[in-house]
C-alpha cells in the first residue's frame, strides 16, 4: 500500500493522518476497538487502546484504529433485540475483515470483551491470517451487599426470589443497585469471561490476560505489551494459522471443561476453528469432557468469582494443573503453552483444585443425543445437581420465551416439569437468543433443583440447573422438538448422554406433518441470517450458497 510511484495517492492520504516519510517504512498495525458507552464490559476500552497505541509506537510501528460493534446481552435479554446478539458475531468478523484487508495492515490487535465480540474477533484472526493478537478487556469486580458478593446473575435471580417472597423489595432494589459496580465483563464465569479464558488457552492473548481485571494496573501494562507484541508478530511474519493448530483448539476445549465454562463455547469454538481450517466436531467436546476433571467452580456453578481465579493464579494456574493432558502449541508470548504451564503456580487450592480433589470427575460440558436431538444438544453438567442427572417428567411446551416466562411467574410450572421452549434456534427466532431470564427465574423461585428446561435456543453462561440448549435440528427446520406436546414424557440421562421424548418415530413423523409453525417475521440482517445460517451443531455459522 505504501511503496512505489503508483501508491503516491495512498501515501498522500496517510500523510493527512500525520504520517511522515519514516512512518512509511514502519509496520502498519490496525486496532479493532469495540469501545462503546452502552456495554459495561467496553466502557474502559478506549483507555486500554491508548496503551496499545503506545506499545505499538514504542516498538517502532504505526497504527490506525477502527470501531467494532458490541451488544450487551444482559441489557438485550428477554427482548426482541436479543435476536441480534449471535448474528452480530458474523458482523464483527466481517467488519474486521473489511477494515484490515481494505487498508492493508501488516498486523492487527483486537481490543475486545464480552460474549459475541471476542468470538467474532477470533473468527477474523483465522479468516484473515494476518499477524494478530487479542487483548480481552478484563472482568468487572463483584458487587457487595450484606457481605455477599454479587454479579448480574444475582439481579436476574432476584426477580424470582422476590416473586417467591424470599427477599424484600428493599433487598431487591439494593441488589439491582450494587451488583454491577463498574467497568468490565460480568464478574462470574459467564460466556464473556469463558471466551477470554479460551482466547488465552488458544495462545492468542498474553499469558494471564483473561483473569486480569478491567480496572487494574496490570491490565494497563498488558495492553502496552500487547501493542509491542503486535509489531513483533508483524515484523516476523508470524501468521495465526502457522501458530494455531487443532492441538491449540483441543487445549482450549480442555481448559473450558476444567473450569466449567459456558455452553456457548460449543457454538463459538466450532465457528472459530472453521475459520482456521480446523474441523472441530460437536462430539469432540464430549470426548474431551469425559477425559477432563472439573477443578474450578466459579459463578454460576460455584461460589467463586473471576477475582478469586485471578488471585489463585488465573489460567496459567489452571494450565499447570491439567498440564499432563495438554498438547504442545505456540502462543503469541513466543513460548509454548506447555512452558507457560510448567512455570505457573497455584496460589489457592480452594479455587483451582488439585486433580485428586476435583469437583467432578468429568468436565463442565456434556453433549446429549436422542430422538429429541439427533444432531446433538448441550448442557453445562457441572452446574446440574446430582439428583437431576436422571430426569423424567411431563412436557410443558411453549413457542415463545415470553409465554414460558409468563407461565413461570404465574406459578404454572411445577416441580418435575420439563419446560420446552422451541422455535428459538438460529433460523427459528431467528438469531438463537439466550434465555437467561427463564433459568434465573426458576433459580430464584426455587425450582432449579426439580425442573428441566429444553430449547433449540441458547442459554447464558450464567445459567445453572438442568438447562439443555442448542437442540439440533431445531424446530423451525422440522426437528423433533416441533412434534412434542404438553404432557408428553421427556427422559434425560446425563451419564448416558441421552435426551428423548417417549414417542415412536412414526408418531413423531405424523405430528411433524400436522405442525403449525408460529409466524416470526424477519427483515434486514436477521432475514439474511435466517437464509444462510447453519445448524447450531455446526456452530451457527453463515454458509455460502455457491
Amino acid at each position: 500500500m505504501k511503496k512505489g510511484i503508483s501508491r503516491a495517492p495512498a501515501r498522500g492520504l496517510l500523510r493527512a493522518l500525520g504520517m511522515n516519510d519514516k512512518d512509511m517504512d514502519k509496520p502498519l498495525i490496525a486496532i479493532a476497538n469495540s469501545f462503546n458507552t452502552i456495554v459495561p464490559g467496553h466502557i474502559h476500552l478506549n483507555k486500554l487502546v491508548e496503551e496499545v497505541k503506545a506499545g505499538i509506537e514504542e516498538a517502532g510501528g504505526v497504527c490506525y484504529e477502527f470501531g467494532v460493534p458490541g451488544i450487551c446481552d444482559g441489557i438485550a435479554m428477554g427482548l426482541d433485540g436479543m435476536r441480534y446478539s449471535l448474528p452480530s458475531r458474523e458482523i464483527i468478523a466481517d467488519t474486521v475483515e473489511a477494515m484490515v484487508e481494505a487498508h492493508v495492515a501488516d498486523g492487527w490487535v483486537g481490543v475486545t470483551n464480552c460474549d459475541k465480540i471476542t468470538p467474532g474477533m477470533l473468527m477474523a484472526v483465522g479468516r484473515l491470517n494476518v499477524p494478530a493478537i487479542i487483548l480481552t478487556g478484563g472482568p468487572m469486580m463483584p458487587g457487595i451487599y450484606k457481605d455477599r458478593k454479587l454479579d448480574v446473575i444475582s439481579i436476574f435471580e432476584a426477580v424470582g426470589e422476590l416473586k417467591a417472597g424470599k427477599i424484600t423489595q428493599d433487598d431487591f432494589d439494593e441488589i439491582e443497585k450494587r451488583a454491577c459496580p463498574g467497568a468490565g465483563s460480568c464478574s462470574g464465569l459467564f460466556t464473556a469471561n469463558t471466551m477470554a479464558c479460551l482466547t488465552e488457552a488458544l495462545g492468542l492473548s498474553v499469558s494471564g490476560c483473561a483473569a486480569t481485571h478491567a480496572i487494574s494496573e496490570e491490565k494497563r501494562k498488558m495492553a502496552r505489551r500487547t501493542g509491542a507484541l503486535a509489531v513483533e508478530l508483524a515484523r516476523d511474519g508470524c501468521r495465526p494459522k502457522d501458530m494455531i493448530t487443532k492441538a491449540s483448539f483441543e487445549n482450549a476445549l480442555r481448559v473450558d471443561n476444567a473450569i466449567g465454562g459456558s455452553t456457548n463455547t460449543c457454538l463459538h469454538l466450532i465457528a472459530i476453528a472453521r475459520e482456521f481450517g480446523v474441523d472441530l466436531e460437536l462430539n469432540l467436546f464430549d470426548t474431551v469432557s469425559r477425559d477432563t476433571k472439573h477443578i474450578v467452580a466459579l459463578k454460576p456453578g460455584g461460589e467463586h468469582f473471576m477475582i478469586d481465579l485471578f488471585e489463585a493464579g488465573g489460567i496459567p494456574g489452571v494450565l499447570s494443573r491439567i498440564s499432563p493432558k495438554l498438547k504442545d502449541a505456540c502462543t503469541v508470548d513466543g513460548v509454548s503453552i506447555l512452558d507457560i504451564a510448567r512455570k505457573a503456580s497455584v496460589k489457592d487450592a480452594n479455587v483451582i483444585r488439585t486433580l485428586d480433589n476435583a469437583y467432578h470427575q468429568e468436565g463442565g460440558i456434556a453433549i446429549l443425543w436422542g430422538n429429541l436431538a439427533e444432531e446433538g444438544c448441550v448442557v453445562k453438567q457441572s452446574a446440574v445437581l446430582d439428583s437431576l442427572r436422571r430426569f423424567e417428567g411431563p412436557a410443558k411446551v411453549f413457542d415463545t420465551e415470553k409465554s414460558a416466562t409468563d407461565a413461570m411467574l404465574a406459578g404454572k410450572i411445577k416441580p418435575g416439569d420439563a419446560v420446552v421452549v422451541r422455535y428459538q434456534g438460529p433460523k427459528g427466532a431467528p438469531g438463537m437468543p439466550e434465555m437467561l431470564s427463564l433459568t434465573a427465574i426458576l433459580a430464584g423461585m426455587g425450582l432449579i433443583e426439580s425442573v428441566a428446561l429444553i430449547t433449540d435456543g441458547r442459554f447464558s453462561g450464567g445459567t445453572r440447573g438442568l438447562s439443555i440448549g442448542h437442540v439440533s435440528p431445531e424446530a423451525y427446520v422440522g426437528g423433533a422438538l416441533a412434534a412434542i406436546r404438553d404432557k408428553d414424557i421427556v427422559r434425560i440421562n446425563l451419564d448416558e448422554r441421552e435426551v428423548e421424548v417417549l414417542l415412536s418415530q412414526k408418531e413423531i413423523r405424523a405430528r411433524l406433518k400436522e405442525r403449525k409453525m408460529p409466524k416470526v417475521t424477519a427483515s434486514g440482517c436477521l432475514l439474511r441470517y435466517r437464509d444462510s445460517v447453519s445448524s447450531a451443531s455446526k456452530g451457527a455459522v453463515m454458509e455460502s450458497r455457491s
